[in-house]
């Protein structure tokens, strides 16, 4: 059974047809996922999926993008972290690609979202884009040891300086893409014990449904790459990842 660790599923794309896209989910497969909140005025969508499946638990945190609303957003997040099945705080984090919010004012919203995690013994999703100097600064600064680069785009230094802190790393449909060398040799190198799989849905459709809407049913085609590189049963990787989220959310 397979478990996406990243979904957008109270996204404004799956508004005509997410129950029968968590039902594919289901259909093909996938026992959990995690169901990332960091669009607020999705904010009752996303409570409804908590409610209503039990296999799909949350996380709520103000996005980079969003970080110069901090404190506007701040209501927001907290009603969001008071549900019943939320099981980590994120995604939070630096975007230095788009830089919708200034860097410093990124810096200073990320550390206080680390801040917050701890107090609330959650782990942390780490979004980083074209930031990861900075935010592993931080994150060792902020003494962070569970967590999980989402969507992980570093070099092989990056991945072990990671490892090194505790953190595990989710792959998701770039790896897929034919001219992802760099991301599949980290595929291949990564601890079996540290990786997860996710999809990003509604992003980042893997190429076999490349261009398509993503959505949770086709974490089957990452699974399916990161088995061939590494050359194990498909079913045994997806074990191993199913484990491994269920350690990271304590959902054991």
């Amino acid at each position: 059974m397979m478990f996406d660790t990243h979904a957008h599923l109270a996204d404004s794309r799956f508004k005509e047809d997410r129950d029968q896209v968590i039902k594919n989910a289901v259909q093909k497969g996938v026992s959990g996922i995690i169901c990332v909140c960091s669009d607020f005025e999705e904010l009752d969508v996303f409570c409804r999926l908590l409610e209503e499946y039990d296999f799909i638990y949350g996380a709520a945190g103000i996005h980079p993008h969003d970080a110069s609303r901090y404190r506007e957003l701040q209501p927001e997040l907290y009603r969001a972290l008071m549900q019943d099945k939320i099981v980590a705080l994120g995604e939070i984090g630096l975007d230095y690609y788009y830089e919708n919010s200034p860097r410093d004012v990124q810096k200073k919203a990320f550390r206080s979202q680390l801040v917050l995690a701890k107090q609330k013994n959650l782990p942390v999703i780490v979004h980083c884009r074209e930031a990861m100097k900075d935010a592993l600064s931080i994150l060792q600064d902020e003494e962070i040891h569970r967590g999980v680069m989402h969507c992980f785009s570093g070099t092989e230094n990056d991945m072990r300086i990671c490892l090194d802190m505790g953190l595990y790393i989710s792959l998701a449909g770039p790896v897929t893409f034919p001219r992802a060398s760099k991301l599949q040799t980290i595929a291949r190198l990564l601890p079996m014990e540290r990786l997860l799989v996710e999809t990003d849905s509604p992003y980042l459709a893997p190429q076999p449904v490349r261009g398509r809407r993503n959505e949770p049913s086709f974490v089957r085609y990452i699974i399916e790459k990161i088995a061939s590189l590494r050359e194990i049963p498909e079913g045994k990787l997806s074990q191993i990842t199913s484990q491994n989220a269920r350690r990271l959310f304590n959902l054991l």
